[in-house]
């Protein structure tokens, strides 16, 4: 049974210090205000009403995120693919992304693990960030809608398809929509809760300090960084609109400290991490900081345009009824206009920003990397199983290539080489095992979150892809060297002709082994087909050699051991060829199976 994480561990640590801040509410206020005006308020119910609203709403968010990384899969991944240095398609991604993932905080993460792996520039980085920030603003559009009546109506709905659809991907829609009507739900409670504090002067005094801009950013910054997520606090700004005790010019203030707060965890990311993650970071943090130090003067400006894009209410409401009736939807559409501003503003000067942060933070000297060290599997990525399965499918491409470099030079060590040579076998062999040690760890963390059929599948396969790489490995290590000590021990001398039949066997193997290396970068079909293909022809060489050793036994009446030596060298060689084939038509099934799986 899969385990259900309800929080990551930085969200619990916030939202235990947001329990005890709360439950303090009620002395800091006793202290200042007088106690006409806190008598009627029954504190214990509505701080379980707040944080229970607030427990529900965060479960939903991550309800609805898991299911919608579920079901966009490999899409995830392929438009990941498609990142180029263009601006436009960077913005465009970071958008798409963020608005699946619903967190521009697990986005930006996500970079710093992609540009430490390598997987894209620091450059390219810059554009999807404006667009993670973009893609966010959809959390704030979703929960501005006043349907929380509906919000039961959408778990039944959602729990419903669950238990009577059989199809995998109608079930992730199913939780999806629980997952919505879990953050409606959640929103309502808090509404709930809030009710009596419409009429509580001394929280209504508070929210009217919110009008101060600097105030109002220092708050929001600080809740965001502690629950470590941009969109609790907007659905706590939001329910604060719907109560009427905020007014647009507080709720927006409160939305830009929430963007603020929301760098911290990227930046905690980025600790320990190389200088191009750290650079990730710095430009997030710095877009954030500039964007708000930019509008701060113009709130009021901003606030109009909200208003002139939103919909009007009754003209007959007045007061508090106005405010909860039109500010909710005015505070989604300003937090999008900011962003959207913020993005088309930034994005003609990427270059420059790359330029300047490259030079305040400039290269480390590096020593050389070497295997065992972790390029591509960022922890953080486990959060999105598509993109993990990526990043462990390139570290495993990785191991695959060092087991190519192993393979291509023992031919030639176990024919004709020194004790010396094969000694170096045993070192590259003990880089690749403990790589792999980390990619088995990294898969078993994966194997217990959520997952859809295709990306479980997707994970059995990169396992025994795992492990047959192991196999070839030893087999090069363990069986090849020793065959090749006791060439050496028995001092025998491979004959001309058999030593070249190895040399074509083995070079006919090696291509077959960097071909579905090759084919392993881009998943590509043909190429896998071609190695299986290859068997025909390995086949051919392989019985040549038989033939040649038979020959060989013929002629020497002696050479028994030789024979015996020498099959031995022919048959462990083909034996590599089984276990690469094995891995082709592994990984062929696998990806066709995803194909099917997305077309369904």
């Amino acid at each position: 049974m899969k385990k259900i994480h309800l929080f990551r561990k930085p969200q619990i640590i916030g939202y235990l210090i947001i329990c005890l801040l709360l439950a303090a509410w009620p002395v800091l206020f006793a202290a200042t205000a007088p106690a006409s005006e806190t008598e009627g308020l029954d504190w214990a119910t509505l701080i379980i009403g707040l944080l229970g609203g607030l427990g529900i709403f965060l479960f939903g968010m991550e309800q609805m995120s898991e299911s919608m990384k579920n079901v966009a899969g490999s899409r995830m991944r392929d438009i990941l693919a498609k990142l180029s240095n263009n601006r436009i398609m960077g913005l465009i991604t970071g958008t798409v992304v963020t608005a699946v993932i619903q967190s521009s905080s697990v986005t930006t993460v996500m970079l710093v693990g992609f540009v430490t792996a390598g997987l894209m520039s620091f450059s390219q980085s810059i554009a999807i960030i404006l667009g993670a920030d973009i893609g966010t603003t959809i959390t704030a559009q979703i929960v501005a809608f006043k349907v929380t009546k509906y919000a039961l109506v959408m778990v039944a709905v959602g729990v419903g398809m669950q238990f009577i659809s059989k199809k995998e991907k109608i079930k992730q829609y199913g939780l999806m929509i629980m997952g919505l009507g879990l953050v409606f739900y959640g929103m309502s409670v808090m509404s709930g809760a809030m009710k009596p504090l419409r009429s509580y002067q001394p929280f209504l005094d508070l929210m009217a300090q919110m009008d101060n801009p600097i105030l109002g950013i220092l708050v929001s910054t600080i809740f965001t960084g502690l629950v470590q997520s941009s969109s609790a606090t907007t659905g706590v700004v939001i329910v604060l609109g719907m109560q009427g005790v905020i007014n647009l010019e507080g709720g927006i203030a409160l939305i830009l400290g929430a963007n603020i707060g929301t760098c911290m965890t990227a930046g905690l990311a980025a600790i320990g991490k190389p200088r191009e993650a750290v650079r990730v970071a710095i430009a997030h943090v710095s877009f954030k900081l500039m964007g708000v130090l930019l509008i701060l003067p113009f709130i009021s400006y901003l606030a109009d345009m909200a208003r002139w894009l939103s919909p009007v209410a009754d003209p007959t409401l007045t007061g508090q009824a106005l405010l909860a009736a039109e500010v909710p939807r005015q505070i989604a559409n300003s937090h999008t206009l900011f962003n959207v501003g913020m993005a088309m503003a930034f994005l003609p000067f990427t270059s420059y920003f790359a330029y300047f942060i490259n030079r305040i933070t400039p290269d480390q000297k590096k020593e050389e990397e070497g295997l065992q060290e972790i390029r591509y599997m960022d922890p953080v990525l486990i959060e999105t199983p598509s993109l993990a399965l990526e990043a462990a499918r390139h570290e495993m491409q990785r191991v695959g290539f060092r087991v190519s470099k192993m393979f291509e030079k023992i031919t030639p060590a176990v024919n004709q080489g020194t004790p010396e040579d094969l000694d170096e076998f045993e070192a590259m062999n003990e880089e690749a095992s403990i790589i792999r040690q980390h990619i088995q760890n990294y898969l078993s963390l994966l194997s217990e979150k959520n997952m859809g059929i295709a990306e479980t599948r997707t994970l059995m396969s990169l396992m025994a892809t795992l492990n047959d790489l192991g196999t070839i490995s030893e087999i090069v290590r363990t069986d090849l060297v020793e065959l090749g000590r006791k060439r050496i021990e028995q001092k025998i001398q491979t004959p001309e002709k058999i030593s070249r039949n190895f040399e074509e066997l083995a070079a006919a193997v090696s291509k077959s082994l960097t071909m579905e290396l090759t084919a392993l970068e881009d998943l590509d079909q043909e190429m896998l087909q071609q190695v299986i293909q290859m068997e025909k022809p390995i086949e051919s060489i392989t019985g040549k050699g038989e033939k040649l050793l038979v020959e060989l036994l013929e002629e020497e009446k002696k050479g028994v051991a030789s024979y015996v030596l020498l099959t031995a060298i022919l048959s462990k060689l083909q034996r590599v060829f089984y276990y690469i084939d094995r891995i082709a038509i592994n990984v062929s099934k696998s990806v066709e199976f995803e194909e099917q799986a997305d077309a369904a």
